[in-house]
């Protein structure tokens, strides 16, 4: 697959996009949606790919969101356009059946740390630096802002961080609980890596199963989401790779799952 603004690559059953518009701090146009949502759909009918890396080129920035010279005489039809366009985006990345790692290398900005947000997982280098920074031109969270933010920090500390625009250094945010780790900058492209391989190893099922009943029992009462827990128990109960780990483990050696 041939891209302009993003460099897609696989390997270790890792799957990497890179938002590759340093020059723009990987800001998101049209294009640049387009092109992620091209290769999110290769990923999800690729059975070799276990995780997905989705990162920044550069040092500098993850995302700053949105281009925001897109936004020059927006109108309300255009701005809810673009709002549709971060929804698909956002909902295609929390959608995806196999866990996502947003790699956050820098500045994850408005619609930047709205994409992150519906990653799986968020792993920051030391000298990134988010926010929700909308309020600055006049604008609010239009990719899931203010529904995501508040869901990970809390009504009172997501109405601070929306109403003043101010940025958070990683170590606040990963005190916030936005972000699960924050590593060395020197450390950070073969952490995020060590982790997707991690991940990479563990049984495919379970995972797709455990990331859909963890993000719709978040969602409706603990009665209903333990139901559906005891259904997720038993189809990952009837897979080949539960048979592979338990044999794995009397055996005392690393287990090799296949996805069945």
């Amino acid at each position: 697959m041939d891209f302009k603004f993003i460099v897609y690559e696989k390997s270790e059953g890792i799957a990497t996009i890179t938002l590759n518009r340093p020059e723009a701090l990987n800001a998101f146009s049209k294009e640049v949606v387009s092109e992620v949502l091209q290769a999110l759909e290769d990923i999800r009918s690729d059975e070799s790919v276990r995780v997905v890396i989705l990162t920044g080129a550069g040092e500098k920035a993850f995302s700053a969101g949105a281009d925001i010279k897109a936004m020059i005489g927006m109108n309300a039809s255009k701005a809810r356009e673009l709002s549709l366009m971060g929804e698909k985006l956002c909902l295609a990345l929390e959608n995806l059946e196999k866990p996502v790692i947003a790699a956050l290398n820098g500045y994850a900005l408005g619609g930047g740390l709205e994409v992150a947000m519906s990653c799986d997982l968020r792993i920051a280098s030391e000298n990134s630096r988010m926010g929700q920074t909308e309020i600055n031109i006049g604008l609010i969270p239009g990719w899931g802002g203010t529904q995501r933010l508040t869901r990970l920090v809390g009504r009172t500390k997501a109405k601070e961080m929306v109403f003043t625009g101010k940025m958070i250094d990683a170590k606040t945010a990963e005190q916030l609980g936005i972000v699960n780790m924050v590593v060395p900058a020197d450390k950070f492209r073969e952490a995020v890596r060590q982790f997707a391989l991690e991940l990479a190893s563990k049984a495919p099922v379970a995972i797709k199963v455990a990331k859909a009943l963890i993000d719709k029992g978040a969602e409706i009462g603990l009665d209903s989401a333990l139901a559906l827990e005891r259904e997720g128990f038993g189809v990952v109960a009837s897979t080949e790779d539960l048979q592979e780990g338990v044999n794995a483990f009397t055996e005392k050696r690393k287990p090799v799952f296949k996805g069945k």
